[in-house]
């Protein structure tokens, strides 16, 4: 599974954009899967360091126990309402838990002093961004996976 520095190598532009509306708010919708298969939407914060994506979460909450069952995830990044709308991102990939407690400490700060907290660095297998065009008459999804690199989708 490519890592998020893997994925700005290989295309670089439309990781940066990805960033940006990651970085642009605190909060996001990460989805999971939780024992039954069924679908859990959760709220999570992430952070980029080491040129990796991380998130982490609260010990045994929901989503961690979900990642640790089975790594899938899709993390969708906050946006704002129209007219202020400029678009968004989602990734998609696996989950690698981290369980060496200083890598907690390091990523995680005061949650992790609280008691013990998860940390998982996320792998990329799909990023995407939409938006429309200056004209506001196109609808413009830009894709990357690792098998296909980047295509772009437009739609009126």
């Amino acid at each position: 599974m490519p890592s998020f520095s893997e994925f700005e190598a290989a295309a670089p532009e439309l990781a940066a954009a990805v960033r940006r509306h990651l970085e642009a708010r605190t909060h996001h919708t990460l989805a999971t899967l939780r024992a039954d298969g069924g679908p859990r939407i959760s709220g999570t914060e992430c952070r980029f360091a080491d040129g990796e994506l991380w998130i982490g979460s609260m010990w045994q909450a929901l989503k961690a126990r979900d990642l640790l069952r089975d790594p899938r995830y899709a993390l969708h990044a906050g946006t704002d309402d129209p007219p202020a709308w400029t678009g968004d991102a989602k990734v998609a990939g696996t989950a690698e838990a981290i369980t060496d407690h200083d890598a907690i400490m390091k990523h995680n700060g005061e949650a992790a002093n609280d008691g013990e907290s998860h940390l998982f660095r996320l792998d990329v297998t799909e990023a995407s961004t939409v938006h429309v065009d200056e004209a506001a008459r196109l609808l413009i999804v830009e894709v990357w996976t690792p098998h296909d690199g980047v295509r772009r989708i437009e739609r009126t």
